[in-house]
This record gives C-alpha cells, sequence and structure tokens, in this order.
C-alpha cells in the first residue's frame, strides 16, 4: 500500500505504511508547499485517497507526538520507533521542517531492514490548539473493538520556548504554552487519555539555580513536600515557585500547577512533567540535528553558525558571572539522552505496576559545563576558530543551572550515557552529513 497524503478540513494528514523507503514528492493544488511523500518499492505513488475522519487506522498502539518534527521531538520520535512504538506525530511546522519525517522515515528503512514488523509512523499537520482538527485526528485512532483508543499516552512538545521572545511577547506564550495545554488536556480527558509526558523546564527553579548545588525536584513543588536533603537534614517546600524570571519559566511553571491538580482530581491520569535543562548535540547517524527556523535562541545553534561562516561572532551574554571563567554555566545533555528520557517516561506510565498521579523530574547529567569550555570543546572536536564577543547579561538569564538527575534514575531507570565530547562530535557529523 502506498503513502497518503490528503487534506481534510482542519489539517493535512500523511500517513506512512510501515516498511516504506522510497522518496517522492505531491504538490497541492491547495497549498502552495510541497509535501514529501513516501511510497513502497517499485510501485507508482497512489493518488491521494480521501480518508473520513472516523475513519479508524488500525488497532495497534500509539504513542501521540505533539510537536514531532522539531528538535527533541523528532530525536524523541526516533527514539520511539527503535523502540518498537507506532507514533503518531502532529506539528504545525512553526519551528520545524516536512523533511524531517523523510528523514525518520530512512532511519526507520534502515534500522529495520530486513525485519517484517516495522513500527508505523503516521504525520498530521495541525495546530494543537485547534480542536476540531485534533478531534478529528483522535477519531481515527479510536477503537472498533474495545471502544477505546488505540493512542495510549502523549507527548507534549508544542510550547514556545525562546526566554527572550517570551519577554517582549509574553501574551503569545501564555496563549499557547498554558491555555492551549488546558485545551489539549480537556480533549484528552473525553477521548480517556490520561498518560501525558510533557516537556518542562528547568526554567521553574527560577532563582534556586543561583543558591549553588543540585536542583532538586522537591525545590519547587506544587503542594506542600516534606523531604530529606543529602545531609540528612528534613526539609520542607511550600507549594509555589521562587523567583521566576521571565514569562516562559513562568507558563512552564503554570502548566505544571495545572497539570497537578488535574492529577490530583482524577486518579487514572498519569502526568510526568521532564524538566530539561539544556540539550545539545544530535542522532549520532547525522541524519538528525537541530535546524530551528528563524534566528536560533540556543547556544549551540549559534556556535554552529559562528564555526560556519553564518555568523560572524558568538555574543557571550555574561562575562561576570560568579564561575570559574565568569561565562555562565548550564548542565549541558546529550539529546539522544534526552529522547530516552521520554521513552522511559511512557515505559513507566504504561507500565501496569506506574504510579497515578503528577510527577517531576530532572533529566539533566548532574554536571556543569561553562559557556567558554562549551566553546572551546567545539574548537578541539571541529578543529575551527569560534569568534566570541563578550556582552551584557541578559534579562531572565541565571549564572548556574545543574540537575541533581537522582531521581530519573530511581524513578525511570535512566541515565545520561554521552559527554559534552560526543554532542560536539554528533553535530560536526551531522554538518558533514549535510554540507
Amino acid at each position: 500500500m502506498a503513502a497518503t497524503y490528503t487534506q481534510e478540513a482542519d489539517y493535512w494528514s500523511y500517513v506512512i505504511p510501515s516498511g516504506a523507503s522510497t522518496p517522492a514528492s505531491f504538490t497541492s493544488e491547495n497549498t502552495e508547499t510541497c509535501f514529501t511523500n513516501i511510497s513502497t518499492p517499485n510501485t507508482e505513488l497512489s493518488e491521494p485517497q480521501t480518508l473520513l475522519a472516523i475513519d479508524p487506522i488500525s488497532e495497534d498502539q500509539y504513542v501521540l507526538v505533539v510537536g514531532g518534527l522539531g528538535y527533541i521531538g523528532s530525536h524523541t520520535t526516533w527514539e520511539l520507533l527503535k523502540a518498537g512504538q507506532n507514533v503518531v506525530i502532529v506539528d504545525n511546522l512553526s519551528n520545524s521542517y516536512r523533511d524531517v519525517l523523510q528523514r525518520l522515515q530512512l532511519l526507520v528503512k534502515d534500522h529495520y531492514k530486513g525485519h517484517s514488523n516495522v513500527p508505523q509512523l503516521d504525520f498530521y499537520e495541525a495546530d494543537y490548539r485547534k480542536r476540531p482538527a485534533m478531534k478529528a485526528i483522535l477519531e481515527r485512532y479510536d477503537s472498533l473493538y474495545t471502544l477505546k483508543s488505540t493512542i495510549t499516552s502523549v507527548i507534549h512538545f508544542a510550547a514556545y520556548k525562546a526566554v527572550e521572545e517570551s519577554i517582549h511577547r509574553p501574551l503569545k506564550y501564555y496563549s499557547n504554552n498554558v491555555a492551549g495545554l488546558i485545551d489539549f488536556c480537556d480533549l484528552l480527558d473525553t477521548f480517556s487519555i490520561k498518560t501525558l509526558v510533557f516537556s518542562s523546564s528547568a526554567t521553574v527553579y527560577g532563582e534556586l539555580a543561583n543558591k549553588g548545588g543540585r536542583l532538586r525536584e522537591e525545590l519547587t513543588s506544587h503542594t506542600t513536600t516534606h523531604w530529606t536533603d543529602k545531609s540528612g537534614s528534613t526539609r520542607t517546600t511550600l507549594s509555589g515557585c521562587t523567583g521566576l524570571t521571565n514569562p516562559y519559566g513562568r507558563t512552564k511553571w503554570m502548566s505544571e500547577a495545572i497539570l497537578a491538580d488535574l492529577a490530583a482530581s482524577d486518579r487514572e491520569w498519569k502526568i510526568y512533567a521532564l524538566r530539561y535543562f539544556n540539550p545539545i548535540g544530535c542522532d549520532s547517524s547525522g541524519v538528525l540535528g537541530e535546524d530551528p527556523r528563524g534566528t536560533p535562541n540556543n547556544l549551540m545553534p549559534i556556535v554552529v553558525r559562528v564555526m560556519e561562516g553564518q555568523m560572524s561572532e558568538l555574543s557571550v551574554f555574561g562575562s561576570d558571572w560568579d564561575t570559574s571563567d565568569g561565562t555562565a554555566i548550564r548542565d549541558f545533555i546529550h539529546v539522544s539522552d534526552l529522547a530516552r528520557g521520554h521513552v522511559a517516561a511512557i515505559a513507566a506510565g504504561t507500565s501496569t505496576k506506574s504510579l497515578p498521579g503528577f510527577h517531576t523530574i530532572n533529566l539533566g547529567t548532574g554536571n556543569g559545563s561553562s559557556v567558554k569550555e562549551v566553546v572551546d570543546t567545539m574548537q578541539a572536536v571541529s578543529g575551527k576558530t569560534i569568534k566570541t564577543k563578550a556582552s551584557g547579561r541578559r534579562e531572565g538569564d541565571v549564572g548556574v543551572c545543574i540537575a541533581d538527575p537522582s531521581k530519573a534514575a530511581k524513578m525511570l531507570g535512566w541515565t545520561p550515557q554521552k559527554t559534552l565530547e560526543d554532542s560536539c562530535r554528533d553535530i560536526c557529523r551531522y554538518l558533514d552529513t549535510h554540507a
């Protein structure tokens, strides 16, 4: 069966059958964009078929990944596919590209070469905030036999994430990140899809990051929490947050609070809020990488652009932080390690032994590297010079932010495997592959 790419009322549907391989292209008269399509070997491309929203896809189980073509989303989708999971991607392509879908399919083809049981990958171009479109998509995965959704769990990557932009355009962030999440969870609830992995952020720790030491989840809590620190002292954290420094961080904290209240109201919900630290690197294959639309906001994409001559220099925001070299320190985690953390959370949430409720979990290495150390490592690995310029501190930044990842190890059985050097080497491999 050939792949189909068809437009419903509110979304574009793209369904890739297991084992599909040969790339081709299809241009719709209703859009100016050329859509990638994939068909089985030695067959002609089929005309797009009209698939009614109520038509079920299959009785197989799926993980829904909202924002699944973005940087972290695509790497997580790939790790899910390698683990044998069927995946449904919904992405509005606001900060991603459609050709990532073809890259994922090529990775699947190579990984499962010679195997008959290949996981399914379905894609829908839609905004997760558009309820009619999302409802139509979810209806396609209703089981005719069990009267339940074949989508067993959801990973949410659909938030806006630029700290500086959030300061200048806060309503954009509250509308998408908070209001959008509320409507989306309400829709999931109507389909009884109640296992959710939410992409949160270390920004929820706010100014606590500057107090030194590794950040534990209990420091920022949504209920009064009694816990024991590493010195053995009993501590109590009241519900709330301390010193959030930007609207982006506030949207993440608000979203966590909403999800905590949701889980408390209905014990069927199992929600894992994964607090990211600083993802870098790319898949070791060199096929997937980080390629944001517009001007990048994260450190490593800017480092790469300077290294490749697309930008003249890297602005280092703050050279007077209270660190060994004056530049800010972050917990840089390889994106593939981060992606595996999501796979572990899905496994935990769908296990018969899983605990209901709301859980916050750090995904970081527990080690910090300064901006200067990152630049020096990339220069050493690439053999290229990266010109830097000292600039003033950015509004909303903190000097040091390092995770305590022990809860992830205990609760998910997850530990990071890759180093800063691995991240830099994989980025260089990606650049060589796409030169």
